[in-house]
């Protein structure tokens, strides 16, 4: 039993059964891979796979074990490999992040800039998707880390690192009758007017509805997207009111006026979500720090390593972040 052959086994799978794909994403021959396959059941002496014809049908039950054990090797392997990388004080390799369009465009170019002129040789591969979708990649070991927001408590998946808090703002065009207030509009004030959201705000459950649920009224969401421009795009058309994240507003936007959101619609925190019993390459870890800067790096080390509980301090506002990141 090889490495390899545990690695195309896992391919395997992960392509729904398909010999082709697995072979394209591990970069082999379909006549490799399969050759490889068949050598590995001779020598465990049964099939992983039941088989119809020439293809694959469905995993056996003992091939289900042997590719969920096949997997932690797989990841110890790798986990071996980061270590020794860091351990060589080597500074190439890769790092995937999984965030929204809010978090790629509006904070993390500073702290992505910055690692890049630390480790200029590491190349960073940004996966923008909703909130949900995000964490289905960290589930799924896909990514080397997720930053996402939660109006309530941690993120369930992984080990979740507290970066920065932030607000919702409501953004209005020049004009518009909330634009004449002095103050922040209540929340019955605001669900007369057609709203302009993130995706998240559809969902049941959503912070949004129940920020309006607690005073017995529903939103009334005219457009949701999950890019904060779009949002700005059709805020400027006179389609509704703009509920978004304070990042999102600049000083380009002369022609919107920004307002607090209602007290009821909660603050969020920002979250970095790491896989856990992964090793975590330097640079990744210089990452999270910048996000982090009231975080100690040995702390997050020793966390991460499993030897610590966390006991993060509290974040501090995206507003005091700002004054740490700018390139």
């Amino acid at each position: 039993m090889t490495l390899i052959q545990l690695r195309y086994l896992v391919a395997i799978a992960d392509a729904d059964l398909n010999i082709t794909l697995a072979a394209a994403r591990v970069h082999a021959t379909q006549p490799g891979l399969s050759k490889q396959l068949k050598q590995l059941e001779d020598e465990l002496g049964f099939l992983l796979f039941a088989r119809k014809g020439r293809s694959l049908e469905s995993i056996t039950p003992a091939g289900r074990e042997v590719i969920e054990r096949a997997r932690a090797v797989l990841a110890e392997v790798n986990n071996i490999r980061t270590y020794a990388a860091n351990q060589r004080g080597e500074d190439q390799g890769q790092l995937i992040l999984a965030t929204t369009h809010t978090q790629s465009r509006f904070v993390l170019p500073p702290a992505i800039a910055r690692i890049k002129r630390a480790f200029p040789q590491v190349s960073v591969h940004l996966q923008q998707a909703g909130e949900g979708a995000i964490l289905d990649l960290i589930g799924q070991d896909e990514v080397d880390m997720a930053i996402v927001s939660t109006a309530g408590g941690k993120p369930p998946e992984g080990i979740a690192i507290p970066l920065y808090r932030w607000r919702r703002l409501l953004l209005v065009p020049r004009g518009h009758e909330l634009d004449q207030l002095d103050a922040r509009p209540d929340i019955r004030t605001l669900a007369a007017y057609p709203l302009i959201s993130y995706d998240s705000s559809t969902r049941a459950g959503s912070s949004l509805r129940r920020a309006f649920a607690t005073v017995g009224v529903e939103p009334n969401i005219a457009l949701t997207a999950l890019d904060a421009d779009l949002i700005k795009t059709y805020v400027r058309t006179g389609l509704g009111v703009g509920l978004l994240a304070e990042m999102a507003v600049n000083a380009a936007d002369t022609d919107l006026r920004a307002l607090p959101a209602p007290q009821e619609i909660a603050e969020c925190i920002a979250w970095a979500v790491l896989p856990r019993e992964r090793v975590l390459r330097d640079y990744a870890l210089d990452l999270v720090h910048t996000l982090a800067p009231q975080i100690d790096k040995r702390d997050l080390r020793r966390v991460l390593d499993g030897n610590q509980e966390p006991d993060w301090p509290p974040p501090p506002s995206w507003a005091a972040l700002t004054q740490t990141i700018t390139v």
